[in-house]
């Protein structure tokens, strides 16, 4: 099986102008996916773990090595070069981030933030409103909510509303960081039926948690990074391709 995802000898650093000192995030980590596979990447907070979604969602630019991406619009491309207008249609159409803090636009309700994902993939607005309703009623948002600002969320209310937002358009590849992370178990269960969905319809995952439970018979490969070093991958977490 080809890989959909390789990266290459990825290192980004930061570098904190007022102490004159220079934080390596991540160095010279290297990792691919298969198309259709879900890989897990563990490690301890700071690790670099969210450092590398970013790199490859372009939210950071590494200093360097490759991130080659096999798109069906633009064929094999490396995201640290490619041009910014090619990231934005990544975005919109093929590649997709959920992470624990929902940033949106000011007086935009959740309704309309979940329907303007949909929309925006080219279809109308009738199915773009029943497929709204289906992924809302899913996640079991209030539908008092739905037509309320986020803004006034709790933060699982917004996590939820983020999953539903991003899974809601059927990414080719799927960025998760800590997804789970403030959800109680209801919900946790609620986005294990949604990821193993997207699952079956060929989504590549790349995810990082730190409820290993929740991984267990999920994940087809795990990647453990430490202190920004990618240095052992594990099978244990694995389940059949």
């Amino acid at each position: 099986m080809d890989s959909l995802l390789s990266i290459e000898q990825l290192s980004k650093s930061f570098i904190l102008h007022n102490l004159n000192k220079q934080i390596h995030a991540v160095e010279d980590v290297s990792l691919n996916l298969k198309e259709g596979e879900f890989v897990g990447i563990t490690g301890k907070s700071g690790s670099g773990k969210s450092t590398v979604l970013k790199c490859i969602y372009r939210t950071y630019l590494p200093q360097s090595g490759r991130i080659w991406y096999h798109s069906q619009r633009f064929g094999l491309i490396d995201l640290v070069t490619a041009p910014e207008r090619m990231i934005i249609e990544l975005r919109k159409f093929e590649i997709g981030y959920v992470s624990q803090f929902l940033n949106v636009m000011p007086r935009t309700t959740a309704r309309e933030l979940v329907r303007h994902a949909i929309v925006e993939m080219g279809h109308d607005a009738i199915y773009a409103e029943n497929e709204t309703v289906k992924m809302l009623e899913h996640f079991e948002l209030d539908r008092s909510l739905w037509d309320s600002y986020p803004g006034t969320f709790s933060g699982g209310e917004k996590l939820r509303l983020n999953i539903a937002r991003a899974m809601v358009k059927r990414p080719r590849l799927l960025l998760l960081d800590e997804p789970t992370a403030s959800l109680d178990h209801g919900s946790k269960m609620k986005v294990k039926l949604l990821i193993e969905q997207l699952m079956k319809e060929g989504t590549t995952m790349l995810g990082i948690f730190h409820d290993l439970e929740f991984m267990q018979n999920l994940c087809n490969r795990e990647y453990q990074i430490k202190d920004g070093i990618v240095y052992q991958e594990a099978l244990k977490i694995g389940r059949d391709m």
